[in-house]
């Protein structure tokens, strides 16, 4: 018996070891970059509910939100009002916080997400009435073609 304690001891010892470098890269993950235009209000908005969701948020304002996404390799098509940059990876437009922490814990080979568009009622883009139209966040990946992330506001 005193072989399988010491044993259990040994194993939950480094299990919790593991689980607090991840909590730390989790932490550390949290570190936003957003470039948006002077004068994009729904920007604003997104940049609250990140920090909301205990992101921090450095914003950075400039004219050429295009150049910085070709830098990176996001087709135009999928573009939005302002792009966030959060450990290597691209988040364009109004991607719901629970999206970026999904990715940020997953870490697959991508670009990063978009939720082209600016669709109504996703975050920084609430309504007066509450009307939300469904959309989708777009994981980008490196070829520039998508796929299905997350879809919300379908019941």
């Amino acid at each position: 018996m005193p072989d399988i304690s010491r044993r259990l001891l040994i194993a939950s010892g480094v299990a919790l070891g593991l689980g607090g470098t991840a909590a730390a890269q989790a932490r550390g993950s949290r570190a936003l970059a957003v470039y948006k235009s002077p004068t994009c209000a729904c920007c604003e908005g997104w940049i609250a509910h990140m920090r909301e969701a205990g992101f921090t948020a450095a914003v950075h304002i400039t004219s050429d939100l295009r150049a910085l996404r070709q830098s990176r390799g996001l087709p135009d098509a999928l573009a939005s009002c302002h792009t966030g940059v959060i450990d290597g990876y691209l988040v364009e437009g109004h991607v719901p916080a629970a999206d970026v922490i999904r990715l940020l814990a997953e870490r697959p080979d991508a670009l990063g997400l978009t939720a082209p568009g600016m669709p109504p009622g996703s975050p920084g883009m609430e309504t007066p009435d509450g009307r939300k139209q469904p959309f989708d966040t777009l994981l980008v990946l490196r070829s520039g073609q998508t796929r299905v992330f997350a879809r919300h506001g379908r019941g």
